[in-house]
């Protein structure tokens, strides 16, 4: 500590008076910096220069939601571990979501317990959005939901971090509504399970089951926008027979900081749904007519498309469309009694003042400069009872 006094001191003698208090005060701060007392807590008036007594470590921030989420927490000012096993330059992009030297990168491993817990041992909160959507030779659905779900939570436990939010999915059960297969969605039914190993290694977890979730680089809008193909579009039923209630990332990602904060939000499981509900059908058809394709058809699932859809599921690569996800896509949305974002104070967003926007780059004549009113804005699709099922 003398030192550093000596070395602010032969500091003061190079600066001018004026100058005197700042560097007084940046010795001050130093010194007590440099004691054993407890990690510095709370500090600033708010935002991203500040530090909000958050340290968060985030599994799957790469991920579409994930950005979200991490630009969510480096605006109060958080400090945030983003662990990775991509390329660098694909999280890259999360160094500018924080403060100067606030968001910090570690490389890991899920099977890796020892790295899985120096990447969480500072934290107070851990933020679990790994999942897949697809099955690879490395991962499938039981090592993504299941192991690894109860992998972090119970490393998380043992390193003594206060919060824990794990995202499920809504629809999570041990008995999915069939479509296909007799056992439905295994998607869906290792999500359920996923929910049970991280209640029993870590059993104050908070559970969020977000529905689909529609935002820039989402992958439930754009899903559609390219599934166009010789004017139509397979669906199950031509959707006539699945009930959707998508959400806004947004949404999501401000319920995860009020998640955070709420002291009462400990054990709960929260279901994250958008204010209104639709038919699948009126949905696709909505989207088509804000990309201005009028001749564009909802078709039915032909043993032709199927073929094609097993064939996607096995390259190596992220498919467009697989069975797995054919057997999940379909699942009406059935809520069950759990508290939603609403109960977190949050304002959902509606969904028809957010989708033209997103799906505006996938107009058809996208680059015509229109005249001012040459084209009426589409209706909106039409809700749905929240006690109608089909």
């Amino acid at each position: 500590m003398a030192s550093i006094v000596a070395k602010g001191a032969a500091q003061v003698g190079r600066h001018t008076k004026k100058q005197l208090p700042r560097i007084l005060g940046a010795v001050y701060i130093s010194k007590r910096n440099s004691s054993n007392d407890l990690p510095a807590m709370k500090r600033g008036r708010g935002g991203r220069s500040s530090f909000s007594g958050i340290v968060a470590t985030v599994f799957g921030a790469s991920g579409f939601v994930g950005r979200y989420v991490c630009n969510r927490l480096g605006k109060i000012g958080s400090q945030i571990i983003v662990p990775y096993r991509c390329d660098p330059y694909e999280v890259e992009r999360l160094r500018l979501v924080g403060d100067l030297g606030q968001v910090l990168f570690f490389p890991f491993f899920l099977n890796d317990e020892e790295s899985v817990r120096k990447v969480m041992k500072y934290s107070n909160v851990v933020i679990n959005l790994i999942g897949r959507e697809w099955e690879t030779r490395n991962y499938d659905f039981e090592d993504v939901h299941i192991e690894g779900a109860r992998r972090i939570a119970r490393l998380a436990r043992e390193s003594g971090v206060e919060k824990l939010i794990h995202f499920s999915s809504l629809n999570a059960s041990q008995k999915p509504q069939p479509i296909y297969t007799k056992l439905g969605s295994k998607f869906l039914r290792t999500k359920w399970e996923g929910e049970l190993a991280v209640r029993q290694e870590f059993p104050e977890a908070i559970i969020f089951r977000p529905a689909d979730i529609y935002g820039s680089e989402d992958r439930f809008l754009r899903y559609y926008a390219r599934r166009r193909a010789h004017g139509t579009v397979p669906l199950w039923k031509k959707g006539e027979a699945t009930i959707k209630q998508p959400v806004f990332v947004s949404d999501v990602a401000q319920g995860v900081l009020e998640a955070i904060k709420d002291p009462d939000a400990a054990g709960k499981t929260f279901e994250l749904v958008g204010p209104e509900r639709y038919y699948l059908a009126d949905l696709v058809d909505y989207f088509y007519r804000v990309m201005r394709y009028r001749h564009v058809k909802r078709s039915y699932l032909t043993p032709l498309f199927r073929m094609k859809a097993y064939a996607m599921s096995l390259a190596p690569a992220e498919p467009l469309y697989s069975l797995h996800k054919l057997e999940k896509e379909f699942v009406t949305d059935v809520l069950t009694g759990h508290p939603t974002l609403e109960d977190l104070g949050i304002t959902l967003t509606r969904f028809e003042n957010q989708v033209p926007w997103e799906l505006k780059p996938f107009r058809q004549g996208a680059y015509y400069e229109e005249y001012l009113g040459e084209f009426s804005d589409p209706p909106p699709p039409p809700t749905v009872s929240s006690y109608a099922f089909p």
